[in-house]
């Protein structure tokens, strides 16, 4: 049999209401749901998004308008697997610290340094490097206008000026000579062949039209 309620449990009890018992267990039972809640969210942002690497993982780059596997750490830079995975040397590593622009590509049309991008962050754009340039055997009018100008020396430089050229005729289809200045500023040439890039453009601007 049990004991009758006694004492403090006594005055308690003979001071709750029935809407009051059920009030005060719809909130311990709202705060029981509350921390689950809380603890369920904080698991999952410790828990956060996929990790890859840090050793070799599968990735699928477009390249040239063609899905292209390869695996590789995901520190590797664009130019790397370009150059290492892809055997696509025509990228040139000169600087490696995005100071000359010799690597550039284009991702989704836009002039990038290779060497500064990281491989992982291409995918699901479109890469176009100097091998993707060229319509089968025919050279793009800048290739063919570098040539005619003698726009080149010794040929580190090249692929990335030309990249920079053609991205600018990309947009722009009757640059000015201050235009090719522009489009061209960040790609170094130790030769000093500017004034033959700049005639060379504007001359395949003229192809074009």
């Amino acid at each position: 049999m049990s004991k009758p309620i006694d004492g403090p449990l006594k005055r308690i009890a003979a001071g709750m209401t029935r809407r009051g018992f059920l009030k005060g267990a719809g909130v311990a039972a709202a705060g029981a749901a509350i921390a689950d809640g809380g603890l369920e969210a904080l698991a999952q942002e410790k828990k956060g998004p996929a990790v890859l690497g840090p050793g070799p993982v599968p990735i699928t780059l477009k390249v040239n308008g063609q899905d292209k596997r390869f695996e590789f750490e995901p520190r590797a830079t664009l130019a790397e697997v370009l150059r290492i995975h892809a055997d696509m040397t025509g990228t040139k590593v000169v600087c490696d610290r995005g100071a000359c622009s010799a690597c550039t590509v284009w991702l989704d049309g836009m002039p990038v340094n290779s060497c500064m991008t990281l491989a992982l962050d291409a995918r699901g754009k479109e890469i176009k490097t100097i091998e993707g340039l060229a319509s089968s055997e025919k050279l793009h009018p800048v290739q063919e206008q570098f040539i005619e100008h003698d726009a080149l020396q010794c040929g580190f430089c090249t692929p990335g000026m030309i990249m920079s050229c053609a991205a600018l005729l990309e947009r722009n289809k009757q640059p000015t000579l201050d235009d090719v200045k522009q489009a061209c500023s960040g790609n170094l040439c130790r030769c000093g062949t500017y004034p033959n890039v700049f005639k060379a453009t504007l001359a395949a601007a003229k192809t074009m039209a």
